[in-house]
Order: structure tokens, then sequence, then C-alpha cells
């Protein structure tokens, strides 16, 4: 049913607590699989998604979304992780829409004002559920998850997310 893709470059930390919040959907048999989209990590990130069995491809998302068999996507940033009880508003959610949707921030990650307004937003900072035929269009004029997610309409899941740290500039 979904596909979620993690973008990753030199994030074997996050990437390892963000599948640690996938599991309960894996089980529930809502997570059809999961893929790790590398923008070339030195570290030993491709490790933990070879560990994880998650797939593992270069490329970045536009990559993934290719490979994706899932009718929906969850695009999520490395070191975000859901929050308990996702799976049953993201199985609402597709069943009922076909508008991309993104999750609440969780309380405790919410982001000062003064903060997001000085740093900038970004776009996949609360995860983006989306429809595969809509990724893929929105694909090919995008290099990335970040820039297939920034400026797009959708609507706010009653499901908590606990927002990845921003990441610090790194080099390949």
């Amino acid at each position: 049913m979904l596909s979620v893709l993690i973008e990753t470059l030199n994030d074997e930390e996050g990437l390892a607590r963000t599948l640690a919040s996938l599991v309960g959907g894996a089980v529930e048999g809502v997570v059809r699989e999961v893929i790790v989209c590398d923008t070339g990590s030195t570290d030993q990130t491709h490790r933990v998604a070879e560990h994880a069995g998650c797939q593992y491809v270069t490329g970045g998302t536009a990559s993934g979304i290719g490979q994706a068999k899932g009718d929906w996507l969850l695009l999520l940033e490395p070191g975000a992780r859901l929050v308990e009880g996702w799976t049953d508003e993201v199985v609402a959610h597709t069943a009922r829409q076909t508008m991309a949707a993104r999750f609440s921030p969780a309380r405790g990650s919410r982001t000062p004002f003064l903060s997001r307004v000085f740093s900038g937003n970004r776009a996949l900072a609360e995860g983006m559920l989306i429809n595969r035929r809509q990724a893929s269009a929105l694909s090919k004029n995008a290099d990335s998850g970040e820039a297939i997610a920034r400026g797009l309409a959708t609507r706010k899941l009653d499901a908590e997310i606990w927002v990845a740290p921003p990441r610090p500039r790194k080099s390949p």
C-alpha cells in the first residue's frame, strides 16, 4: 500500500531513528517497502538501510519514485519519527483523499517562531504523503524530495511527527 522514501546524505544515525518509527506500520501491513534514496553518502548509511531490509538506490528521491510499488508515497527526512497511531490516519486519508498531506509536528518538536522565520522552512520537515502519480509528475522537474514538496498544497493529518533536527551542510 505505502512506499516510504527517505532521501539521505551521510545520515546513518538519523536514518536508524526514522526506520525504528516505521516498524509498527510494517507489522500492520501499511508499509509495503522502504526505499532509501541516497545522494552520495560516504558514511555507513547503506549498511543501515541494508540491515533494516530497505531498498537502497542512488540518485535521490526521483530514482526512488521510479522504483516505488505503492500507490501512495511517504517522503520523510532522516531523523524524523512518526508518533504511534500514525498508520490509522494514513489509511483513512488514502482511502478518501487524493490530495497530498503532511503530519502535524509533535508538541515538543515545534520550532519557535523566530527560529522558523530566520532558518527557513524545510518543505519535508513534517513529512509528505502523496500519491505516486502526482509525485512522479512533480519529480520530472525536481532534483530532490525537498523540491517536490516545496509549494505543494496539502492537508494536515491528525497524526504527529517528531521533526528531524536541521541538518548541517555536508559535502559528499
